[in-house]
């Protein structure tokens, strides 16, 4: 089965209806054939934007995601670590944020170039410098 990396954006998108891309996230998924792939800046990011909306109840749901395996979470080396850095300070013009940083880590040490993210900038950033991402939105 294939990976499919995910960002922050659809992740809280599908747990928050009011967001304005729920239902843009929700019909994006069904379409899906692979496995949901994030990492754990995304993961960070993610709960601390849905305790705004929501508090514990809906952070609770990404827990959820994770235990019921509808969500792996890569844990990145520390090769992996410095790349980010690295990234970073490539894009810092963009900005580039730790979160999209361990995504394309991810991307490159996966091999993978499909991300599921609502964010424009994964138009821009590239896997190892010159494959571009297949964005799913």
């Amino acid at each position: 089965m294939s990976i499919i990396l995910c960002d922050t954006s659809p992740l809280v998108a599908l747990i928050n209806r009011k967001d304005n891309n729920y239902e843009r996230a929700a019909t994006a998924l069904k379409t899906m054939r692979g496995s949901l792939v994030t990492t754990w800046p995304c993961i960070t990011e993610a709960m601390h934007l849905l305790y705004n909306y929501g508090g514990w109840q809906t952070q609770a749901e990404v827990w959820g995601y994770i235990e019921d395996d509808l969500l792996d979470i890569h844990d990145s080396s520390r090769r992996e670590q410095a790349r980010m850095r690295g990234l970073m300070q490539q894009y810092r013009s963009t900005p580039m944020d730790l979160g999209d940083a361990s995504l394309v880590s991810a991307a490159e040490v996966l091999n993978v170039s499909m991300i599921f993210t609502f964010d424009s900038d994964f138009y821009v950033y590239q896997i190892e410098g010159k494959k571009p991402f297949d964005v799913v939105s």
